[in-house]
């Protein structure tokens, strides 16, 4: 069970999946369903933090390197795109529907870049992510238990 909950946490933080993937994944191996996404939720939560200090501090030192920094340009602007009319217009609200959604592309990653490129005040843009974050983990907790049969 330990493994179980240490691996869904390990989708909560990853790029690939987010909790979108761990929260099924943990109901789907048996992990109590309000455990489950107290865990996953928290785990993605401490994504943004995480990608603060990459955008502030390392993502500067790599930008010295040309690989990099093509590939760096490359997610900017795809962070952009996705996020960019909602986030320029909305702000706040914008970035919050866009981490909201529970698509590929749409997490607090993509969040988090946003945020960072458009120079939303770091507060504001963890709390838009949190609570984007929140209402998408309860759509795909909620979906995943219902499908799973229901609630017990």
């Amino acid at each position: 069970m330990f493994l179980d909950i240490l691996i869904a946490m390990l989708w909560s933080i990853s790029p690939f999946g987010e909790a979108k993937l761990g929260i099924p994944y943990a109901l789907l191996n048996d992990i109590n369903i309000y455990l489950a996404f107290v865990l996953c939720f928290s785990a993605n939560v401490m994504v943004f933090p995480i990608m603060s200090f990459f955008l502030d501090v390392i993502n500067r030192y790599f930008m010295k390197w040309k690989s990099y920094k093509k590939a760096a340009i490359f997610v900017g602007r795809r962070a952009k795109a996705g996020a960019g009319k909602n986030v320029k217009k909305y702000g706040f609200w914008g970035l919050m529907f866009f981490v909201l959604i529970p698509l590929p592309g749409t997490g607090v990653y993509a969040g988090s870049i946003a945020g960072y490129l458009f120079g939303l005040d770091r507060r504001k843009a963890f709390l838009a992510n949190t609570i984007g974050i929140f209402f998408s983990c309860v759509l795909v907790w909620v979906t995943t238990v219902v499908a799973m049969g229901g609630f017990n």
